[in-house]
């Protein structure tokens, strides 16, 4: 069974410098697969493939020009092509819209690294030795077992912290539990979180006093952030060095403070996946709500996005599975509140 760690990592200097410079490169040549596909459609009709222009970048481009793509990692490289592939093959199934421009300051760009030889991906309790960076302190000491066996591991970059995933092939453990006779209903919304069929009521967090503080000075940053862009638009790129510093700093502010709501909400719906678990029922039934649908809605949808709905449901999903609980999805229009508990009438009006 294959299972992938996230864990908080402190490289020093050195490596920071290593990490930055080959999240940069992967950025550029996305985004440089991106424009040359437009430009080559636009001009001869045709898709460029990954591999295509992996030729094309290693025999052509570098040899003229953006020779600093070799100094990082190929395979890192190579993943951030075949990762443009695959945004440009759910556009053409349908699955996804169209491939957008990777910005730096959107922190979603990782680079990834292959497991090519013996000694890549050691694990020790403290540390990880992770290619062409090298051993890595971990902050978080234990959590990834030594025994595992490592298939690939990404580095990514978040509010100035830094973070590896590693994908590990380990034993099977579905641990079954001693469940009990009775079913548990969970009821999702956004007044409350989640209201359960036993009478146990998960209150929303975001309307706890801590949320309501970092929301309030996320919104304080994100105005400052605003006027600083305005003014920099009047004055012109010449004269603006000092502004655009502080404009830095600022976005970093924002940057930790997303970070920061993100984390609480991410661990709040875990800690209430983990309460109904714990219940031991025979199995747990959800609705299947339509959340893309309910983001349309424009006084609900930031409700919705808050509430961590997908989230929650894959968490449940995979606890479920771990501990033998049968998971039930019922349909969206199912009338439950139209039909009698007790001789199962349907109200038709």
């Amino acid at each position: 069974m294959k299972k992938a760690y996230l864990t908080e990592i402190k490289p020093t200097n050195e490596q920071v410098t290593k990490i930055n410079q080959t999240i940069g490169v992967c950025r550029y040549v996305y985004n440089l697969y991106l424009s040359k596909n437009k430009e080559t459609y636009e001009k001869e009709g045709k898709f460029i493939t990954g591999y295509d222009f992996s030729k094309w970048l290693n025999n052509e481009h570098t040899k003229v020009s953006d020779q600093w793509i070799k100094e990082v990692s190929s395979k890192a490289v190579k993943q951030a092509i075949m990762n443009g592939e695959r945004a440009f093959k759910r556009f053409f199934n349908g699955l996804s819209r169209f491939p957008r421009f990777k910005k730096k300051k959107k922190q979603d760009v990782k680079c990834y690294f292959p497991k090519n030889n013996k000694t890549d991906w050691t694990i020790e309790r403290h540390k990880v030795k992770i290619p062409t960076i090298g051993w890595v302190k971990l902050k978080e000491y234990g959590y990834i077992p030594k025994n595992a066996t490592v298939k690939s591991g990404t580095i990514s970059q978040r509010a100035g912290r830094y973070f590896v995933s590693i994908l590990c092939e380990i034993e099977n453990t579905n641990t079954k539990i001693k469940r009990n006779e009775s079913g548990l209903g969970i009821d999702l919304g956004i007044k409350e979180f989640a209201v359960r069929s036993d009478g146990e009521v998960h209150k929303n967090v975001n309307k706890t006093e801590n949320v309501r503080k970092l929301e309030k000075k996320l919104r304080r940053e994100q105005r400052s952030l605003s006027r600083k862009y305005e003014n920099l638009k009047k004055r012109g790129e010449k004269s603006a060095t000092k502004l655009r510093a502080n404009m830095n700093k600022n976005i970093f502010r924002v940057q930790k403070l997303h970070a920061r709501l993100a984390n609480i909400r991410l661990e709040y719906v875990k800690s209430v996946v983990d309460d109904m678990v714990t219940t031991k029922p025979a199995f747990i039934t959800i609705e299947d709500l339509n959340v893309k649908g309910m983001m349309k809605n424009k006084h609900l949808s930031k409700a919705v996005a808050q509430q961590c709905f997908y989230t929650f449901k894959t968490w449940l999903i995979a606890k479920c599975k771990k501990y033998g609980i049968e998971l039930r999805q019922v349909d969206r229009f199912y009338p439950s509140s139209k039909t009698c508990s007790c001789c199962g009438q349907k109200k038709l009006i």
